[in-house]
Parts: C-alpha cells; sequence; structure tokens
C-alpha cells in the first residue's frame, strides 16, 4: 500500500470531507464511523480532532471508546491480567456495543446510545444515561480491535503502527498485549478492511493511503 506523507491538520480536515459525502449503506439516517488502533496509536486522538472538526461544520456526533465498553474483571481476566489470547477474545463486550450503540442506530431505529457501561476501575456498571443522537449525527467508535466483527461501519479508519513502534510506544505494563495486535494482524488484516489506513510511527509525521 503506498502512504503519502500529511500533517495531521490536514488529515483531519480531509477525514471530515469523506464523512461528509459518505452515506450509510442501510440506509439508515446515522453514519458509525470506526477510528481502529492498539492504544499506543492514539485512535482515541484522532477521533477527538475529527469530531471536533465535524462539528465546526454542524454535524452531531457521538465520540466512544470500546473501553467504557469492558466486560467485567470476572470474564476478561479468567486466565490472568495478562493474556493476550483473553485480550483479543474477552476483554470488550462487543454483545453490548452491538445492542447499545449499533442497534439503536440502525434503520428504524431510536437513535438512543448508550455512552459506556462499564467502569474498569470501580469494576462496576457506569450508570451512564443514554444520549440522543439525532438523525444525520455521526457515530465515532474508537479502540483497538475493532474489525473483523461485522460491525455496520459506513467508514473506517485504521491508525497502523510497525511492529517495531507498536513495541517502543507501548508502555511497560501494556506490552503483554503486543500478540494479540501480532494476531490482529494476521487474522483479520486490518490495512485492507479498513477504507483508510493513517501511518503513525512518528507521532508528528503521519502518512495515509488517501480519502477515496
Amino acid at each position: 500500500m503506498r502512504l503519502e506523507a500529511i500533517t495531521w491538520e490536514r488529515l483531519t480536515d480531509a477525514l471530515v470531507e469523506r464523512v461528509l459525502r459518505t452515506t450509510a449503506d442501510d440506509g439508515s439516517p446515522w453514519l458509525r464511523v470506526a477510528i481502529d488502533g492498539a492504544p499506543a496509536a492514539r485512535p482515541d486522538a484522532l477521533a477527538a480532532r475529527l469530531a471536533e472538526g465535524l462539528r465546526v461544520r454542524g454535524r452531531s456526533v457521538h465520540k466512544a471508546g470500546t473501553h467504557g465498553f469492558l466486560r467485567p474483571a470476572s470474564l476478561r481476566l479468567e486466565y490472568g491480567k495478562e493474556d493476550p489470547d483473553a485480550y483479543y477474545d474477552e476483554w470488550f463486550d462487543r454483545r453490548a456495543l452491538w445492542r447499545e450503540v449499533f442497534q439503536p442506530l440502525e434503520p428504524g431505529g431510536t437513535g438512543r446510545v448508550l455512552p459506556d457501561l462499564w467502569d474498569p476501575v470501580t469494576d462496576r456498571a457506569t450508570r451512564s444515561g443514554y444520549r440522543e443522537l439525532p438523525p444525520g449525527g455521526v457515530l465515532l467508535l474508537h479502540g483497538p480491535l475493532l474489525f473483523g466483527h461485522w460491525f455496520p461501519f459506513d467508514l473506517s479508519v485504521h491508525v497502523k503502527l510497525s511492529p517495531a513502534a507498536l513495541a517502543r510506544r507501548s508502555p511497560d505494563g501494556e506490552r503483554w498485549t503486543l500478540p494479540a495486535f501480532a494476531r490482529y494482524e494476521d487474522e483479520v488484516r486490518p490495512e485492507e478492511v479498513a477504507d483508510v489506513v493513517v501511518r503513525a510511527d512518528d507521532p508528528r509525521h503521519p502518512a495515509w493511503s488517501g480519502a477515496g
């Protein structure tokens, strides 16, 4: 895949324009956008930039992170605190994401989405209230391992780090997850799945595949 250098500002503007000309594949009045990437790649930061850019252009946005949809510790840590296969398969409550985030944004849905479900610090439900995303609004879901689960994304962005950059930029306490991301690359091939790929090995100088 050929990538070209770009600044974060120009990248944000280009992605905003791409979102604005995207329509839902299933006719939904809402758009569902993925910002996929390992925590070290900071997909949350790109999602925040994109959310601000869309709001400036008059679009309503609901930004949500998958770490608000972790499963309870008794389930995700059943095989220990540092099991990469459990991180890959068991940590994130994908059924809850389907139920509380994607189903309300299907054609004929209510638009009432839950911003988060589980607090990993207290290991209890967050009890957050529902938020209503009006028709024409955009869901920005950011986090790791988003592809390969049939989530109905209308536009998908993968923030990529090379294995060396991922290892270098991951905190010591998170390097045990590296085999999970190697498995993701092998089994899901996110670069091939995503509509847009952003290479962020050097966080000051991103490159991307173009808006398509």
